[in-house]
C-alpha cells in the first residue's frame, strides 16, 4: 500500500455481522469484501461500523413515525440481548450481541495499539466462516470467538474472557459502564440516514454490492484523490479533514436514498408518462426569482387505502417540499410543479382524479380537505358531491374533466413512482418524503437551468408557470435519456454521421466487412470499433480485430475516429510499431511477428510484451536489438551488418531481413500470501521440484519440457530435490514470484529461517475475495501445479503455530535470515545490468577490471532481461579464462506495481525496486556497479566497510567541478527543502547489506514510494537515483567516502589520483560519444591498463571463444 502521511480513505459499513452471506439471508456486500482486503494488506484505512439488525431498524421506524421524538433520544429496546436462563447452543446470535462485544471490547481493550482493528476484522472473518461453514451463528458459537480472540491477541488468560463476555451481553443498556443506549442510537442513526445492512460507502460514495463495481469505485476514488494531490486541493496541513472536505459541495446528501444507488442514470432510469392532462394539474410551488423549472408527476393508486394515505401525506406536506436547489454554497431558485396521476382504473374512476386533473384551479388547500373527506367517507362520493364545497368556478372545470379521467388508462400493476423531469423513483408503499424531491431536483436542476436558458427567448412574456414547466420537462427528459443511452451503448450510425460532418464529406472514414445480410439468417453478433487510429490502444486492438474479421467470420465495422489536433506540448500519440502474434504462422514455422516498411535512419528498439507468467529471453540476434538502424548504406540485414561493406546494388538485391528469435526460458509461479493478520512479508519461500510420492499416495501427472504428459513413474525419495528457485514474500499485496516450468512442484518455507519456525501452510480457498479455511489441515508444503501459460496465481494462506502469535519472522540476536552455512563470505557478489552491444561491450571491461583489482574471488551477477544471446555466451567464456563467476538473474515487473513504458526507466526499475527479491537468499550483500565504469582498487575493501546500520551505502555527487555546480538540481527548490542538509547521492555504485535490507522490509518500503510517486509521470526523472534519495526520510543511506567514486563531469581532475572507480556519466555541458571518453579518461599513468588495453584483452577472450566454437 502507499506510504501516506495522511488519512485518504474512510470505509462505512452498515452491518449485520450475522447475515453476511445468501445462505442464511444476507447479500452479497462488496464494501465488506473490499475493506477486508484492504485490512488485510494493512492499507490506511479508517473504519466506521454501524452494525443494526434489519428487523431493528423497522422498528425503530415505526417508532419515529408515531410522534415526534427528542433529537437525543435513542431507539427503545424491548427486550435483553440474552436471558439467564437461555441455552448458548440454541439461542441465535444477533447483530445487537456482536455489538454489544465489540463495544465491550473497546472500553476494555481499545487503547492496547492495533487491538481495534485486528478484533473487528477477526471477528468478522470468524463469523462470516463460521455461516458459511455451518449455515448459522449460535451465542455459544460467537462468545467462542470472542473469548480465542482475546486469548490469540494476549489479553486474558485461557477461559477467562467468556465469564466476562457473557455478563456483558445479560446486562440492559441501561446497567453497561457507559449508561448510554449505544445500540439504540445507532439504530436510530440508521434510520435517519437512510441506512440498512449491506451497505457500504467509501469516503461517503455508495458501493454496489458485486465485487467488480466496488472496485471500480475504489479505482476511481483512488484518482479522484490523486487528481486532487496533484492540484493541491490536498496538502500535508490541509484541509484539515481530507473526509470532511470530501463531503461537501456538490453531489453530496445527508441521507441515503435508493435513486443514489443506481450510480449513472440508464435509460431505464427514465420514463415519459403518457396522460391526458394539461398545464392546469399543475400545483405549483416556487420562489419568485426561480430560474429552474421542474415537473415532479407523482403517480398513485389512491383507489386504495394506502394510495389514499400517501395522497393525504403529500397534499399535506407539499408546502414544505423544497423550492431551491443548493451547490457549492450557492443556492438556485426552483419552481416545481406537482401533477398527481392516476396508477390504477380504480385510481381513475374515483371522485379524486377529476380534482387533481385540475389541481392548479382547485388549489392546494381544497385538494387537502377533499382528501380528507373522501378518507373520512363511509360509503361512496361522487364528484358532484364531493365538489359541493368548491365555488362555481372550480366545481365546472372538476366536472368537466370527468371525461379526462374515465378516457384515462394506467398501464396494468403501476408501481407508485415520482417522475422528476422525467428521472422516475419508485416509492412503491413507502411515504414520499421532502428528502426524495430535493434529491431528485438536485440530481437534474443543472439540466432543467439550461434548458431555461435555452428556451427562455421563445416564452411570451407573462407565460403562465406550468405553460413553462411543461415543455422544459420534456425537452430536459429527452436530454437526460438520450445521455443515458450514450454512456452503455454508442448509436454507431449517429456517431459516425457527427464524425463525418466533423472531418468533411467524401473521407471515408467507415470500412466494414463480413456484411451481416449476406448471412444465412441465424443470430450473428456485430462487431464495431470506434478508433483513433494513432493510439496506444489501437495497436493491441487491430489484431484481435483481424481475429474476429478472418477466422471467426464475424461482421466487423470499424470507425476511425482520430483526434483533429494535439497539444503543443502533448507527446506524440504513438511512437511505437506493434505486432501481435498468436498461433503459428501460414507455413507452419511457428509466430511470426514480421515488420515491414520501417523509416529509414531511424534507431529503433525492440521490446517484448508478453503474459506476467512468461519470462521470455532472446535466443538468437545478430544486430543491436536496442540499436536496430536500417539506411541505404549499410542495408539493413543481418548480412550487411556482419559484412559492413555492401555495395548499393547488393543490398537492393538482397532481401534485407533482420531475425531475431525469443524462446520461453521459465513459467512464473507467482500469487498473494496471507496470515490473519495480512501478508507475512518476508517469508521465505523455496520452490523444488515435487518427486515423493507419500504411502498410499497416487503418482503424479508430470509435464515434460516438450509437452508431453504422462504418470510420474519416479520412485519414493528419501532425499529432496534442490531449490530451484527461492524468493521472500513482500507486503505489498502480499506478493511473491518464482522461477519455474511445467510440471508439478513443492513450494515450502524455507527450513533454516525463522518463519520456518513460526508458520505452516494452512488448507484454503478463495471465497467473495477473501482466504476462507476449509478444513483444519496444516503442512509444511504446499503442491503447485503449472500445467497451462495462463496461470493466473496462487492463493496461499498461512497459519502461525501456538506460541508464536507475536514472534517475529527475523532472529532478534542479529543472526543471519539464513543458515550462516549457506553464505560464503569469501566471494565478492557485484551486480550489473546493461542493454545494447555497446553496453554489453562495457560491461565485460567493468568485470575485467573488478576480477584483476579485487583480492578475493568475485561472482557477478547480470539482470538477463535485456542482454543478448553472444554476450551470455561470450561473457561465461571470458569468465572462465579471467578466474570469476557470472550468474543471470531475471524477474518480471508484477502487473499490479505501476509500470513503465520507456526502456531506460523499466531499467532503472529493474535496478532498484527489486533488490530483496532478485538475489538467492543466501546472498546476504550485494555490491552494485554500473556497466560503463572501470575499477581501479579492490572492490574487498568496500565489502568490508561498515555501514553503521544502514541498509545500504551510496556515494554523494561530487560538487568540486565549479564548471557543473550549477546543473546541480537538489542545490535547491524541492530537492533542497525535502533533503533537509543530507547529500544527494550517485546510483552508479553502491553496495547493499541484503541481510538489513529483507529484515527492514526496504524492498517494499521502495515499491510503496514508487508507487506512490510514479503516478504522477513528471516524478522521478532519475527513477534509479532519485528514488533512494528521497526515501531518505525513511530509509537511511550511508554515504560512501567520496574516492569510491569519480566522474570527470562532476569531480575535480586533483581528485581523480585518489579515484577507486571512473564512471563515464554524461557531461550536461556538451555531450561526447561514450567510446572517445572512454579512450579519454581511462588512460594515462594512474591506470595499471587503459580502457583500450583493456577493450583489446576482452575482444581476443571474444575471438577466441567463437573461433573453438567455429
Amino acid at each position: 500500500p502507499p506510504s501516506v502521511r495522511r488519512n485518504l480513505y474512510t470505509m462505512t459499513l452498515v452491518l449485520d455481522p450475522t447475515k453476511t452471506t445468501v445462505q442464511n439471508g444476507g447479500t452479497e456486500n462488496g464494501g465488506l469484501d473490499l475493506t477486508m482486503k484492504l485490512m488485510q494488506n494493512q492499507y490506511p484505512v479508517r473504519l466506521g461500523l454501524v452494525i443494526v439488525d434489519e428487523d431493528d431498524v423497522q422498528k425503530c421506524k415505526t417508532w419515529l413515525q408515531e410522534e415526534e421524538r427528542e433529537a437525543s433520544m435513542p431507539c427503545p429496546l424491548d427486550a435483553p440481548i440474552l436471558k439467564a436462563d437461555d441455552s448458548l447452543s440454541d439461542t441465535p446470535a444477533t447483530a445487537r450481541a456482536v455489538h454489544r462485544l465489540i463495544d465491550f471490547f473497546l472500553r476494555e481493550y481499545g487503547e492496547q495499539p492495533g487491538a481495534s482493528t485486528a478484533y473487528v476484522e477477526y471477528l468478522i472473518s470468524y463469523v462470516t466462516e463460521e455461516l458459511e461453514t455451518n449455515g448459522k451463528l449460535t451465542m455459544a458459537a460467537l462468545l467462542n470467538v470472542h473469548g480465542s480472540l482475546l486469548e490469540m491477541m494476549g489479553l486474558v488468560g485461557p477461559g477467562d474472557s467468556k465469564a466476562e463476555a457473557k455478563a456483558a451481553l445479560l446486562k440492559n443498556e441501561k446497567d453497561l459502564l457507559s449508561g448510554t443506549n449505544v445500540y439504540g442510537k445507532g439504530l436510530r442513526f440508521a434510520v435517519e440516514r437512510g441506512l440498512s445492512p449491506g451497505m457500504s460507502f467509501l469516503n461517503g460514495r455508495p458501493l454496489p454490492d458485486d465485487e467488480e463495481g466496488t472496485h471500480k469505485v475504489f479505482s476511481e476514488e483512488q484518482q479522484y484523490l490523486m487528481g486532487m494531490i496533484m492540484n493541491g486541493q490536498i496538502r500535508n496541513d490541509s484541509p484539515r479533514s481530507i473526509y470532511g472536505k470530501l463531503l461537501t459541495g456538490e453531489g453530496v446528501f445527508s441521507r441515503m436514498h435508493p435513486l443514489l444507488n443506481q450510480g449513472k442514470a440508464s435509460p431505464d432510469s427514465y420514463e415519459e408518462l403518457k396522460h391526458p392532462f394539461d398545464s392546469t394539474s399543475l400545483i405549483i410551488q416556487q420562489d419568485p426569482d426561480a430560474k429552474v423549472y421542474f415537473a415532479a408527476e407523482i403517480v398513485l393508486d389512491y383507489g386504495t387505502e394506502l394510495g389514499l394515505a400517501q395522497l393525504k401525506k403529500i397534499l399535506d406536506s407539499m408546502e414544505s417540499f423544497p423550492t431551491s436547489v443548493s451547490e457549492n454554497d450557492t443556492t438556485h431558485a426552483m419552481a416545481v410543479g406537482y401533477r398527481i396521476l392516476p396508477a390504477s382504473k380504480e385510481a381513475a374512476a374515483s371522485p379524486l382524479c377529476p380534482v387533481l386533473a385540475k389541481a392548479g384551479i382547485v388549489g392546494l388547500e381544497n385538494l387537502k380537505s377533499l382528501a380528507t373527506a373522501v378518507a373520512q367517507s363511509s360509503s361512496p362520493v361522487s364528484v358532484e358531491d364531493l365538489v359541493t364545497e368548491l365555488d362555481a368556478e372550480k366545481r365546472q372545470e372538476a366536472k368537466l374533466a370527468t371525461d379526462l379521467c374515465a378516457s384515462f388508462d394506467p398501464p396494468e400493476n403501476s408501481v407508485a413512482r415520482i417522475v422528476g423531469n422525467g428521472r422516475v423513483f419508485e416509492f412503491g408503499s413507502e411515504f414520499l418524503a421532502s428528502e426524495d424531491i430535493e434529491l431528485l431536483s438536485s440530481m437534474g436542476w443543472k439540466r432543467a437551468k439550461a434548458v431555461y436558458e435555452l428556451l427562455e427567448d421563445l416564452f411570451p412574456a407573462n407565460l403562465p408557470v406550468g405553460q413553462m414547466i411543461e415543455p422544459i420537462a420534456a425537452v430536459a427528459l429527452f436530454l437526460a435519456a438520450e445521455g443515458s443511452k450514450a454512456t452503455n451503448r454508442q448509436d454507431v450510425a449517429k456517431m459516425f454521421e457527427r464524425l463525418e460532418r466533423e472531418i468533411g464529406k467524401g473521407k471515408s472514414m467507415r470500412f466494414q466487412w463480413n456484411d451481416p445480410s449476406e448471412g444465412d439468417g441465424r443470430l450473428r453478433s456485430l462487431v464495431t470499433a470506434a478508433v483513433d487510429p494513432v493510439d496506444l490502444s489501437t495497436q493491441r486492438l487491430a489484431p484481435l480485430l483481424e481475429v474476429l474479421r478472418d477466422h471467426l467470420k464475424l461482421p466487423v465495422q470499424l470507425i476511425l475516429a482520430p483526434q483533429t489536433s494535439i497539444s503543443g506540448d502533448s507527446d506524440t500519440p504513438i511512437a511505437s510499431y506493434y505486432r501481435f502474434v498468436a498461433g503459428s504462422s501460414e507455413n507452419g514455422e511457428g509466430p511470426i511477428a514480421h515488420f515491414t516498411s520501417l523509416p529509414l535512419d531511424h534507431v529503433l528498439t525492440l521490446r517484448l510484451d508478453v503474459p506476467e507468467p512468461w519470462d521470455v529471453q532472446q535466443t538468437h540476434a545478430i544486430q543491436d536489438t536496442d540499436n536496430l538502424r536500417c539506411d541505404m548504406t549499410t542495408g539493413c540485414s543481418d548480412d550487411a551488418h556482419t559484412l559492413k561493406s555492401w555495395t548499393p546494388r547488393e543490398i537492393k538485391a538482397s532481401r534485407q531481413l533482420t531475425q531475431v528469435e525469443y524462446g520461453l526460458a521459465h513459467l512464473l509461479a507467482f500469487g498473494q500470501c496471507y496470515e490473519d493478520k495480512g501478508p507475512p512479508n518476508g517469508l521465505q519461500f523455496v520452490l523444488s521440484r515435487h518427486t515423493q510420492t507419500a504411502a498410499g499416495e497416487q503418482a503424479e501427472v508430470e509435464l515434460s519440457m516438450d509437452g508431453t504428459i504422462g504418470a510420474g513413474s519416479t520412485p519414493p525419495r528419501a532425499s529432496p530435490e534442490p531449490r530451484y528457485s527461492d524468493t521472500l514474500v513482500m507486503k505489498n499485496v502480499g506478493y511473491w514470484q518464482l522461477r519455474a516450468n511445467p510440471g508439478v512442484w513443492d513450494l515450502a518455507i524455507e527450513e533454516s529461517s525463522k518463519g520456518a519456525e513460526i508458520f505452516d501452510f494452512a488448507d484454503a480457498v478463495m471465497s467473495r475475495g477473501r482466504l476462507v479455511r476449509k478444513s483444519d489441515k496444516l503442512s509444511q508444503s504446499k503442491k503447485i501445479v503449472l500445467k497451462d501459460f495462463v496461470n493466473k496465481g496462487e492463493m496461499i494462506l498461512v497459519k502461525r503455530r501456538k506460541g508464536y502469535e507475536g514472534a517475529s519472522l527475523f532472529f532478534e540476536d542479529g543472526a543471519s535470515i539464513i543458515d550462516s552455512a549457506l553464505a560464503s563470505d569469501d566471494v565478492i557478489h557485484v551486480f550489473s545490468l546493461a542493454t545494447g552491444h555497446l553496453y554489453e561491450r562495457f560491461l565485460k571491461i567493468m568485470m575485467l577490471s573488478v576480477t584483476k583489482r579485487t583480492s578475493s574471488k568475485v561472482k557477478f551477477w547480470l539482470f538477463e532481461n535485456f542482454l543478448s544471446p553472444t554476450f551470455k555466451e561470450t561473457s561465461r567464456a571470458m569468465a572462465r579464462r579471467i578466474g570469476c563467476e557470472v550468474e543471470f538473474v531475471t524477474y518480471k515487473w508484477p502487473e499490479w506495481l505501476r509500470g513503465q513504458t520507456e526502456k531506460q526507466r523499466i531499467i532503472w526499475g529493474y535496478k532498484i525496486l527489486f533488490l530483496d527479491v532478485l538475489f538467492p537468499l543466501d546472498v546476504k550483500k550485494i555490491i552494485y556497479v554500473d556497466a560503463d565504469q572501470v575499477v581501479r582498487a579492490d572492490l574487498k575493501e568496500l565489502w568490508d566497510m561498515d555501514l553503521q546500520g544502514a541498509p545500504y551505502g551510496y556515494t554523494p555527487f561530487c560538487s568540486s567541478r565549479a564548471t557543473t555546480v550549477g546543473y546541480q538540481f537538489w542545490r535547491d527548490g524541492f530537492w533542497k527543502n525535502h533533503l533537509q542538509g543530507r547529500p544527494y547521492h550517485i546510483s552508479a555504485l553502491y553496495v547493499v547489506d541484503l541481510k538489513r535490507f529483507r529484515e527492514e522490509l526496504v524492498g517494499d518500503q521502495l515499491r510503496s514510494i514508487y508507487q506512490q510517486l510514479s503516478a504522477d509521470p513528471n516524478s522521478l526523472a532519475n527513477l534509479d537515483q532519485d528514488l533512494p534519495n528521497y526515501a531518505q526520510n525513511q530509509v537511511r543511506i550511508f554515504s560512501l567516502p567520496q574516492d569510491w567514486l569519480w566522474c570527470e563531469s562532476w569531480c575535480s581532475d586533483e581528485t581523480k589520483t585518489t579515484a577507486k572507480t571512473i564512471d563515464l556519466c554524461n557531461n550536461p555541458l556538451h555531450k561526447e560519444p561514450k567510446v572517445s571518453m572512454a579512450k579519454r579518461v581511462i588512460d594515462g599513468p594512474l591506470f595499471n591498463e587503459s580502457w583500450v588495453e583493456l577493450d583489446a584483452e576482452v575482444e581476443k577472450y571474444e575471438k577466441d571463444f567463437l573461433q573453438l566454437k567455429v
